[in-house]
């Protein structure tokens, strides 16, 4: 009937009526200065904070770093997984000395920062539930620089849900 009309609402089922529900879409941009060659930042409470400040009850938080050798993922920031591990398994998986056609082609030397950043990905999806979002008491939302040299990345945040 009219659901196509219904642009940014959504229609719910309460109660044997229909309600119509106002849902927000905002989008924020974070900037960060990172020191390359596989750095990580945390920005859990930053992207907590934008849940607050948005007034979102229950909806999704979408966000992807802007490049293609940086990351977003969660895991456990603390000094040992953080300052080696990470590190460490990424030099197993796609190591700095490795041959890489990118290199060939380019003539630089980040390879292995763009496979690195493809098999970790750019973006992530998190479910916002009251008002928050929903993490593990030892799991934070991280950028992870894998470029060869200190870099401005950009992340871009959308909130969406009412």
């Amino acid at each position: 009937m009219t659901r196509g009309l219904l642009r940014h609402r959504t229609v719910k089922a309460v109660e044997g009526a229909l309600r119509v529900a106002r849902v927000t879409v905002l989008t924020h941009t974070l900037e960060r200065r990172t020191e390359g060659n596989d750095h990580i930042l945390d920005l859990t409470d930053e992207l907590q904070a934008l849940v607050h400040e948005s007034g979102i009850g229950v909806g999704q938080l979408t966000a992807m770093v802007v490049g293609s050798t940086a990351a977003l993922t969660t895991l456990e920031f603390e000094p040992g997984l953080v300052g080696h591990d990470i590190a460490a398994a990424l030099e197993r998986i796609a190591p700095r000395a490795g041959t890489y056609e990118h290199e060939k082609m380019w003539h630089d030397d980040n390879g292995h920062s763009h496979v690195r950043a493809a098999l970790i990905g750019p973006s992530l999806a998190l479910p916002i539930v009251a008002g928050a979002l929903p993490l593990g008491t030892w799991q934070q939302v991280v950028l992870v620089d894998l470029d060869t040299r200190p870099r401005d990345r950009r992340v871009v945040v959308n909130l969406v849900g009412e």
